[in-house]
């Protein structure tokens, strides 16, 4: 082999590299920005459990944590219970309480499959044991969504810890974490966010709440913030704008932002009193929501303004002020992100809902109406194609025309073990959707006659 052959081999292996960091597919929950659209005009609108399905993999135990994917790898969590596990019902959550934690052995798992294949590549379990905390019976110990540079991959178990890994499944660092009570013992949900050379944690819990600054690299903690906060489930954004970046985080008592040395830069009260949606940023303004179905006073919608400093409440008389372009006060969902698409602002509800309204100045496009036969619904919806899609519990995807009124053109079913609660991915021409049983590749024009 001659100099200037061994030159190309390393300049191909080189930008391979590269393309690989750069190329980190959909590296996070609810994906680039947070924000679940794509623009890929490839995308399957019709799909089944066996209809434009490329592949499908059945996964060991119990994780509601949404798919990501780096260049051709797709990465999950799981929590395996070797004794016997509760099956979670469907519907909304009233008396899925379980205090006491399961007196079984427990094994925390990252998976790394192959995108084009669906093949198990490698799996890492990264802590053993019995449980120390407990979970409500429609949450699991795997709900937080990992995240990742294109490099590597950080999985996040809510009162274990935090672990790296290489996209060859080489341990790089592992932070354990202290556990902490949460509200009514329901577990965990909050995903980790990745921001340079640093990922953030949010902890709200019942004891000792906290936002937390890790070095990327080593796991290092940078710094940790204390917060006067009891249990939230709601991933924090990092709002990088004109003026500056900023870590928000939703919480039940205040929503909070923070500068990147942990100084409290804003915040504002006037959430419900459960707090779960991820906010994101769309033309400028930061979108955030609450909306505990129980609530009788307060389920907002906010758009906030960048640049805002001190307490930003809106006085009870007030729907905008300085820094609060408009807020809906009673619109705010309780478990789904509201989805912003062709300047729409979409809310799924979970009883099986949807209303509209504009994202300029807050004003309903649609009233609240039903999605027929709906039931409930836990996942985020996505938008691509000049279309909504909004999938249940039942592993049913209801596929709505952006339009002026709530138009619902088809639903695409899944198999009758589907339950679904995780928030899909979108990669490419491919979605992938998990469920209770297995994750779905589901592509445009394709067969498989695979079964796991």
């Amino acid at each position: 082999m001659n100099v200037k052959t061994v030159f190309a081999c390393l300049l191909t292996f080189f930008l391979a590299e590269r393309l690989l960091a750069e190329d980190v597919g959909w590296s996070q929950f609810r994906g680039p920005g947070a924000r679940g659209i794509s623009e890929n005009e490839r995308l399957p609108v019709h799909w089944s459990a066996t209809e434009n399905v490329a592949w499908k993999t059945d996964l060991p135990g119990r994780g509601w944590s949404s798919p990501i994917v780096a260049g051709n790898r797709v990465f999950l969590t799981s929590v395996i219970n070797q004794g016997e596990s509760e099956d979670p019902k469907k519907g909304l959550y009233f008396g899925g309480d379980r205090p006491t934690p399961p007196d079984s052995l427990h094994q925390w798992m990252v998976f790394c499959l192959d995108l084009e294949t669906g093949d198990v590549l490698w799996k890492r379990q990264v802590h053993a044991g019995k449980p120390t905390t407990a979970i409500h019976l429609k949450s699991s110990f795997a709900s937080e969504t990992p995240v990742t540079d294109g490099v590597r991959v950080y999985a996040y178990f809510g009162n274990i810890g935090l672990f790296c890994f290489d996209l060859q499944g080489e341990l790089i660092w592992e932070k354990f974490l202290t556990p902490q009570k949460t509200r009514n013992g329901w577990g965990t949900a909050a995903s980790p966010v990745l921001h340079k050379n640093r990922v953030y944690l949010v902890n709200d819990n019942e004891d000792d709440s906290y936002l937390l600054a890790l070095d990327k690299n080593t796991g290092e903690e940078i710094w940790r913030i204390k917060r006067d906060e009891k249990s939230n489930w709601s991933t924090p954004y990092v709002w990088v704008h004109d003026q500056r970046t900023e870590i928000v985080t939703p919480g039940t008592g205040k929503v909070r932002s923070y500068d990147l040395s942990g100084k409290l830069l804003w915040e504002l009260t006037g959430m419900s009193t459960i707090t779960i949606a991820t906010p994101y940023e769309h033309d400028g303004l930061l979108y955030i929501s609450s909306g505990y179905v129980g609530d009788r006073r307060h389920r907002p919608i906010y758009a906030i303004k960048p640049g805002a400093s001190g307490d930003i409440s809106l006085a009870d008389n007030e729907d905008a002020n300085e820094w609060i372009a408009w807020c809906q006060k009673m619109a705010g969902p309780y478990n789904p992100s509201t989805l912003i698409y062709d300047e729409r602002l979409f809310v799924l509800y979970d009883f099986g809902f949807m209303a509209c309204f504009d994202t300029a100045d807050g004003a309903p496009i649609f009233k609240r109406q039903r999605i027929p036969n709906g039931r409930a619904f836990t996942s985020s919806p996505w938008a691509y194609g000049g279309l909504v899609f909004c999938l249940n519990e039942d592993g049913v995807t209801y596929v709505i025309k952006v339009g002026e009124d709530l138009e619902i053109l088809h639903a695409n079913e899944l198999a009758e073990d589907d339950m679904a609660m995780a928030t899909p991915a979108i990669v490419g021409q491919r979605l992938l959707i998990r469920t209770a049983a297995r994750i779905y590749c589901i592509e445009k024009g394709v067969t498989s006659d695979r079964e796991e």
